[in-house]
């Protein structure tokens, strides 16, 4: 028990200061790791099998919470231990229950695993908790129980809870800079938005303009590129945007897309002066 709060302790130290550095963190002077683990599903389904119990921690507030898992076989399907695990989860989402992923890193033991969770109770609940459901928990290579595909949502969260977001990014052409801004805008994470455009400190409008968007999605967006942009240092495209905003409802838009990067070897960002002028038009 000592070592665990002693995990959970520094790893939320060093979470306040950069997810990315809590990721490559090692004690050389201590037998505990500090190296989070992005594992395989087939792996993790090994590591945490069903009734195993683990520390659930958020990677952006800190904040962690018991869990059992319960069921699932394509991914692990969890529920709080207790009403006061349950309570620190609904914080985590700011008292509201929310589809939202967020991402986070599974502790057990002194082993910590990269993962990806929405906060929306579903299906059966068996444990005394206050939760009237479950919740799922998502790792690499895990996939829906209905469509038995990825979700790239999930997938983004899962990277960002390994500290390999940036990694990812830098390697990542324009479009699939596109589609992790889109996964930004729909779980509502500040912090990976201003990883995909230019000028993140000058960008409280346009935080402000994408705030009001509760989804958004592009009806012709590629997974990547078809051509080769390996020479390009900027490219112009516009894409049409399905969303639903608060207050407003169902919309339609074409989105301007100017992406940017000052050498061939840096990595792609949006035009953030130019992405804004198409979300207050």
């Amino acid at each position: 028990m000592k070592t665990t709060k002693a995990i959970i302790f520094f790893l939320c130290f060093c979470m306040i200061q950069s997810a990315a550095a809590a990721a490559k963190l090692e004690d050389e002077h201590t037998p505990i790791s500090f190296k989070v683990e992005m594992l395989p599903w087939k792996q993790v389904n090994e590591v945490l099998p069903n009734k195993s119990k683990f520390t659930v921690i958020d990677v952006e507030t800190g904040l962690h919470f018991r869990v059992q898992r319960r069921a699932g076989n394509r991914h692990a399907d969890v529920q709080p231990l207790t009403r006061e695990d349950t309570k620190i989860m609904k914080k985590i989402y700011n008292g509201k229950w929310s589809w939202k992923r967020r991402a986070i890193i599974v502790l057990s033991h002194d082993q910590m695993i990269a993962a990806s969770m929405h906060g929306m109770p579903h299906g059966a609940g068996a444990l005394i908790n206050g939760f009237p459901g479950h919740f799922c928990i998502h790792f690499a290579g895990s996939t829906t129980h209905r469509s038995g595909r990825a979700d790239v949502s999930h997938e983004m969260m899962i990277l960002k809870a390994a500290g390999k977001l940036e990694e990812y990014l830098q390697y990542a052409d324009p479009y699939q800079v596109v589609n992790t801004f889109t996964v930004a805008v729909n779980q509502q994470d500040a912090s990976m938005l201003d990883m995909v455009i230019t000028n993140p400190t000058k960008a409280n409008k346009l935080h402000r303009a994408v705030s009001r968007i509760e989804s958004i999605r592009f009806a012709n967006l590629p997974s990547r590129s078809q051509k080769n942009t390996s020479e390009l240092l900027c490219m112009e495209f516009a894409l049409k945007a399905d969303l639903y905003l608060r207050e407003e409802g169902k919309s339609k838009k074409t989105v301007r897309f100017i992406m940017r990067r000052d050498h061939v070897a840096d990595r792609w960002r949006i035009d953030s002066t130019a992405l804004l002028e198409s979300f207050i038009k």
